[in-house]
């Protein structure tokens, strides 16, 4: 199977936070196992996506820091992975979904923060529009992931989890797991 980590570049603290927050939740519940954060290091988002799988599960879903995000891309490719960027510049993603899925490359998935340097676009393997109009790259990346993952994202199990919620067509019903909120929390 393959392995499926994130990259959002240009995080600016002040600005982003919110964004970016959904941008790793989105990339966690969507099946990828690491999100690396480009731009300003911010150790309090970090530390809330943290707490978010401590509660939630998926213990080993990791977020990083990554000064140099450049390096990180040649690594990923030196290392047998593909790297695909989202952007709305790039080929359609109903095109060529069938032909990323079908390789069994670990993925880089590579979205934006203010502006996307050109060497980026250069770099990555596919360039890839989820639609042409211009919207948030928290949508990109959770069609993209969907699409990637054809659907089995909505069946992943969030191992460790102490809270999860029980599907129901009406109210909210969380199961909440005692033991391992002990334990989590000494």
């Amino acid at each position: 199977m393959m392995n499926i980590n994130v990259l959002r570049l240009d995080h600016r603290s002040k600005r982003d936070a919110r964004i970016t927050t959904h941008v790793c939740l989105t990339s966690r519940a969507f099946g990828a196992s690491k999100i690396y954060l480009g731009g300003e290091e911010d150790e309090k988002l970090m530390k809330n996506v943290e707490d978010v799988v401590k509660r939630w599960g998926g213990g080993n879903f990791e977020i990083k820091y990554k000064k140099n995000y450049m390096n990180l891309i040649e690594e990923w490719q030196n290392n047998g992975g593909e790297v695909i960027h989202l952007t709305m510049y790039g080929s359609q993603v109903q095109d060529v979904i069938g032909e990323i899925r079908e390789s069994s490359k670990d993925k880089l998935i590579v979205v934006g923060g203010s502006r996307v340097p050109t060497k980026v676009y250069k770099k990555s393997d596919y360039n890839v529009s989820v639609t042409k109009q211009p919207h948030s790259e928290v949508s990109s990346l959770a069609v993209f992931q969907h699409m990637l993952m054809d659907g089995k994202e909505f069946n992943l199990d969030f191992d460790d989890a102490i809270f999860e919620v029980i599907p129901t067509s009406e109210g909210k019903r969380v199961n909440i797991n005692e033991r391992k909120k002990e334990r989590k929390y000494d």
